[in-house]
């Protein structure tokens, strides 16, 4: 054992490969529980002896029909254990796992599939099976569908069409057969080989694929752990995508390094209700998750009596001065801790375990930054939340803060073996032993994200005299207004989104004269603050559009330029007939808006905004879940925002 009691650091060898440390971990743990899977209201525990088990039979399956090295794998479905073992067998079998977005139209599985020359497609149900067999035809290479649902499935009769238990009795015989076959697929793997690859969000062209290696994601989780150690009985809770570099990194690379167990939830709308029974020690999402949780929080509050809001009040009042004391590095005065602590028992201990946070040691936030706002009310009610920074090209983590050294305004300071520098022009460079091979089949983009070992990232930001990197923005959405005045959009949404009544923001200002604002505002809080004030609607597009809840959400971006600098203050905005939503192209499938897209989609309302005038008229087709699509008509007001003077 090391000093710190804990055993020693695994060494991250050229030969050792996810499978190899996989089997390892497997065979040492062997009856501990490595996956919980929630399912018809109960809890079902996987060892890791089953886990293997599992593996093994579909890594042989997937070699008994006819996969060989290097060939690619695409997979979609929800957060199950089957979807992991796929995975991993996989790569165990030398193969590449390319996840999809469950919810990915039929144009872009298309995209991708074809574009990573998909042989095999893992299917979780009837939903993906539909789609797998509506883009066969147009993907040339792709030969055999695997299913594992069987709800919806009788009647199927594709013969591209296979069971995945089916796979697992071929891959069965051929253990039977070949007793080591399995043992020599997973010894014949080496850290430099490709075994991820990772389509990034596309928020302005088409998808690129970053290879990634064995060496990239156990060396990022090495790292990362070293910062953060996590202990073999640890819990953590698996329901961000698969697809999402983020979830690799934690479920996979981090999960393997420290054998925690994975926990998966019953369904993506249960997630806080299954964080609540769980209770895990780290976890991981993106920011728009945290916002959630703390709308949930502001309705609940908004819904309160008088009294239970008071008592509220007050003890956050403790917290955020508690919380500022603490992220200054300055001893709180001792009332103020005799405070925390009665404030702690009366609100915040019941608030965290509401949320599910209760057994929280790191709570990490990643894909976009979130607003200091957000960052003070989770450590005003006692959780440790830290800022990731990073990208799928660098296996999802350059830069995280550490639990003594917290800054709203910043992302932390680069991880173990990890050099980040600004360039000139702002940019931010990173190298480490985590920069990914490159995108497939486009050597032009590598060659621009890859220069003398460093990674290009795209984004904009520095480096503060203590070290911590402060992003500001990708390089392509700092905003410039026409009077030189730059400021960043992605900020300026964050402070507004914490509105409980904002559900999304989209700031406009580029080469303008001002700063500017399209509003979705959010349907069910808006809604019970129209019901409580007697005023009637029909839908979302009639209350978005009512003159009272224009000055609503007026006054709320009032409070927010009062904090904000001249540059940043939005003078005009409108609230959206719609919710900005991912099948309509508005969102990429992690949730960020798709600027260039909105600006061509938009033009009317952003035009007019900038006209002077006081009503647009819209037009929009909207997707529905079945495939249908609709137009929908609405005149939108335009508001402007009284100057609330200089700070």
């Amino acid at each position: 054992m090391s000093r710190a009691g804990r055993p020693p650091e695994l060494e991250v060898t050229p030969e050792l490969t996810i499978p190899k440390l996989f089997v390892r971990k497997a065979q040492e743990y062997g009856q501990r529980v490595a996956i919980r899977e929630k399912e018809f209201g109960i809890w079902r525990p996987i060892t890791w002896a089953a886990y293997l088990e599992n593996v093994r039979l579909f890594a042989l399956g997937l070699t008994a029909i006819g996969l060989q090295p290097e060939d690619k794998v695409a997979m979609i479905g929800d957060n199950r254990p089957e979807g992991l073992f796929a995975e991993m067998a996989t790569l165990c079998a030398g193969g590449v796992a390319v996840w999809l977005f469950q919810d990915a139209l039929l144009e872009e599985v298309q995209y991708i599939v074809d574009h990573c020359d998909a042989r095999f497609l893992v299917a979780e149900g009837q939903e993906e099976v539909d789609k797998a067999l509506a883009i066969k035809a147009r993907c040339p290479k792709l030969s055999r569908i695997i299913w594992d649902d069987p709800k919806g499935m009788r009647g199927y009769q594709d013969p591209a069409l296979i069971r995945f238990s089916e796979v697992q009795r071929l891959g069965r015989e051929l253990a039977d057969r070949e007793p080591g076959r399995f043992e020599a697929l997973v010894e014949q793997g080496r850290g430099d080989d490709v075994c991820l690859l990772f389509y990034t969000s596309g928020t302005t062209a088409k998808p690129k694929g970053a290879l990634l290696t064995h060496t990239n994601m156990l060396k990022m989780g090495q790292n990362l752990l070293r910062v953060d150690p996590c202990q073999g009985t640890d819990d953590f809770v698996s329901f961000l995508p698969l697809a999402w570099i983020g979830e690799q990194m934690m479920s996979i690379s981090c999960g393997l390094m420290a054998g925690f167990t994975l926990n998966f939830p019953e369904e993506p709308e249960t997630v806080l209700a299954n964080l609540r029974e769980i209770g895990p020690h780290t976890i991981f999402s993106s920011a728009r998750f945290y916002e959630q949780m703390v709308r949930t929080v502001q309705v609940k509050y908004l819904d309160a009596s008088r009294l239970k809001r008071k008592t509220y009040e007050l003890a956050l009042g403790i917290g955020y001065r508690l919380a500022d004391c603490k992220l200054a590095k300055r001893p709180a005065p001792w009332i103020w801790r005799v405070l925390g602590l009665v404030a702690d028992q009366a609100v915040h201990r019941k608030l965290r375990d509401h949320l599910g946070l209760s057994g929280i040691r790191n709570a990490y936030s990643g894909g976009s930054a979130l607003g200091p706002d957000y960052f003070r009310f989770f450590h005003a009610i006692g959780v440790n939340l830290k800022q990731i920074y990073g990208q799928t090209e660098i296996a999802g983590i350059s830069v995280v803060h550490r639990s003594d050294d917290i800054k709203f305004d910043t992302v932390g300071k680069p991880i173990p073996e990890t050099e980040v520098r600004i360039t000139p022009e702002g940019e931010i460079v990173s190298r480490s032993p985590s920069i990914f091979k490159g995108y497939y089949k486009d050597p032009m983009e590598t060659a621009k994200a890859l220069r003398d070992g460093w990674l290009y990232s795209g984004d904009t930001g520095f480096l503060d005299p203590d070290g911590h990197l402060v992003f500001f923005d990708r390089t392509k959405d700092v905003f410039t207004l026409s009077d030189g005045s730059r400021f960043s959009p992605m900020f300026l949404e964050s402070r507004l989104k914490f509105s409980p009544y904002v559900k999304d923001a989209w700031v406009l200002g580029h080469l303008r004269p001002f700063a500017a604002a399209v509003i979705c505002i959010d349907g069910s809080v808006v809604g019970k603050w129209a019901e409580d004030n007697h005023i009637a609607y029909t839908s979302y597009s009639e209350l978005s559009q009512d003159p009272r809840v224009c000055t609503l959400i007026q006054a709320e971006i009032q409070r927010v330029n009062a904090r904000l600098p001249a540059a940043a203050r939005v003078r005009r905005f409108l609230n959206l007939h719609k919710e900005f939503d991912a099948d309509d192209e508005e969102l990429t499938r992690t949730r960020k808006l798709r600027r260039a897209f909105l600006e061509e989609r938009y033009h009317d309302p952003v035009q007019a905004i900038y006209n002077g005038a006081e009503r647009v008229g819209m037009g929009t087709t909207v997707t529905y879940e079945d495939g249908r699509v609709a137009q929908v008509k609405a005149d939108l007001r335009i508001v402007e925002v009284p100057d609330a003077g200089e700070r």
